[in-house]
């Protein structure tokens, strides 16, 4: 029988998805109210994987990822889910988001993404909150599942969240 044990604090990632680049900035602002100083800002990338955002938030979308200096216990995933979600309700108009929150963590082995949605692979945690395991670390860079969304499977994605990882990596180490 193994004991019990605290996990290691693992590293806060928001990816957002927007229209306008400015909500990035007026979203990060919350962010910073609530996890402290940014770390890592990720260039803002064209967002062109799939349509399923059109309808409500219009096109063209952005992409742009932010990590956070000081490190979360993992359990708070289901939280900032929910912290998210009012965010983005927030920030819409006329019940459409204006901008898409994507919380997660890197930890030393893997990616986790916070969801709403169900499914086979995903984890339930609590309050209707899920977690999946997006990527795994493997051989000096993340990897994809077979369920990894498109755009996370993507070089840009993985080169940004191995920065995040590397980083992590140097907070164990010092």
């Amino acid at each position: 029988m193994g004991n019990a044990k605290k996990p290691k604090a693992v590293k806060l990632i928001i990816g957002m998805l927007a229209r306008n680049k400015k909500l990035f900035e007026k979203t990060e602002e919350f962010f910073i109210e609530e996890f402290g100083l940014i770390d890592y800002q990720s260039p803002v990338i064209s967002f062109k994987y799939t349509s399923y955002y059109k309808k409500e938030m219009g096109r063209p979308l952005k992409r742009k990822f932010i990590s956070f200096k000081k490190l979360i216990s993992p359990e708070k995933i289901a939280k900032i889910k929910l912290l998210t979600n009012l965010i983005e309700k927030k920030l819409s108009i006329s019940n459409k988001r204006q901008v898409n929150i994507d919380p997660g963590y890197i930890s030393d082995a893997k990616l986790i993404l916070a969801t709403t949605k169900d499914y086979f692979h995903r984890i339930y945690l609590s309050q209707g909150i899920y977690a999946e395991v997006t990527l795994k670390w493997r051989k000096h860079s993340f990897e994809p599942f077979e369920w990894t969304y498109p755009d996370y499977r993507s070089k840009e994605y993985l080169c940004i969240l191995n920065k995040i990882r590397n980083n992590l990596m140097k907070n164990h180490a010092g």
